[in-house]
């Protein structure tokens, strides 16, 4: 094992899979030299690669996905990089009108292995523009896979899996994220998709959260542990495909749920996820499913405004002392 940031880690994963398969390819913008990349995910590819494996693209989210779309059916596997998530609306027309549906309209003939790296997040005072989140609006997109790394270990596994995918994956990365640490292993590991992690046990509430939430539910959960409530914390990892056995298997453990994430709660990856929970888990239910979300409001600038709709720990730790509160009762109004 060694010891690496999240940032680093991704870096790992881009230069493995360059060195094991050269039809891998990394565009974007200002990826190359001499930026190396906004958040230094992309630092010394050039260097080792060259610009014809690295490059650097005009700022147009339509064209770095349009062109990937198309070295993809041409046998390349790309992995293009968008800075931020709001910026994906400029690519949608090309990653979902084109590149997740090809397979589907070819009959299984064409093949799209295309990785499409995002910078999301509510972070930093960047703005509505630079602060945005939009993983729910893949979700309605049949085609496309999406991944959700919290750790480093997650971010590389997460990202190879991607990569060795013979179809489009989007794989959102939390900038706040970038320049935490953890440890991961020395030798080739993937995490696969579609397989949820429980990142703490417990037996009397599921938090389900992913991204920088995971972190945020974890403080919650040792903060209750003081008080004797065994919070049950589980990481889906990837939303397409989504790993229901394990998210079932702890709710009809605990009885109790908190769904967790960073945008709007309107539409969000919470009501999906509850959706299932309840088809498929309601008589195990003991109490009212609870989601917390951001209230459904562009990001503020102003940094009080902007903690005032981030998920918190607090946040969390307040729902689960209400959802206790309740008892045994499914039918009890949560505000």
């Amino acid at each position: 094992m060694h010891t690496t940031t999240f940032r680093d880690a991704l870096r790992e994963a881009l230069v493995d899979e360059m060195r094991r398969d050269e039809r891998v390819i990394v565009i974007g913008e200002d990826i190359g030299r001499p930026e190396e990349g906004v958040f230094k995910v992309t630092r010394g590819l050039e260097a080792e690669f060259g610009t014809e494996r690295v490059r650097n693209t005009p700022i147009s989210e339509a064209a770095i996905i349009g062109c990937a779309v198309g070295a993809a059916i041409a046998g390349l596997r790309p992995v293009a990089e968008i800075m931020f998530s709001g910026f994906m609306h400029l690519a949608m027309d090309q990653l979902c009108n084109h590149g997740a549906i090809m397979r589907y309209m070819s009959g299984g003939q064409v093949q799209v292995p295309l990785v499409v790296r995002v910078g999301y997040g509510i972070q930093n005072q960047s703005g509505a523009q630079h602060a945005t989140v939009g993983i729910s609006r893949l979700l309605n997109n049949p085609g496309v896979k999406v991944a959700i790394p919290s750790s480093p270990h997650d971010a590389k596994g997460l990202l190879k899996a991607a990569i060795r995918d013979n179809n489009p994956v989007v794989v959102f990365e939390h900038i706040d994220l970038y320049r935490s640490s953890g440890d991961i292993p020395e030798e080739d590991y993937v995490v696969p998709l579609g397989q949820a992690q429980v990142r703490r046990p417990g037996k009397d509430v599921t938090v389900i959260a992913t991204g920088v939430i995971v972190g945020r539910a974890l403080e919650a959960a040792s903060t209750l542990a003081a008080d004797g409530v065994e919070v049950e914390v589980v990481d889906p990892r990837t939303l397409v495909p989504f790993d229901r056995a394990t998210i079932l298997a702890s709710v009809r453990k605990t009885g109790r749920v908190i769904i967790a994430e960073e945008g709007p709660k309107t539409g969000g990856e919470g009501a999906e996820i509850a959706a299932i929970l309840a088809e498929e888990a309601f008589a195990e239910l003991r109490t009212p499913i609870i989601r917390l979300a951001c209230p459904d409001v562009p990001a503020p600038f102003s940094p009080v405004l902007e903690r005032s709709v981030m998920t918190s720990s607090a946040q969390i730790t307040a729902a689960v002392t209400r959802l206790l509160a309740l008892g045994d009762r499914p039918g009890a109004y949560v505000a």
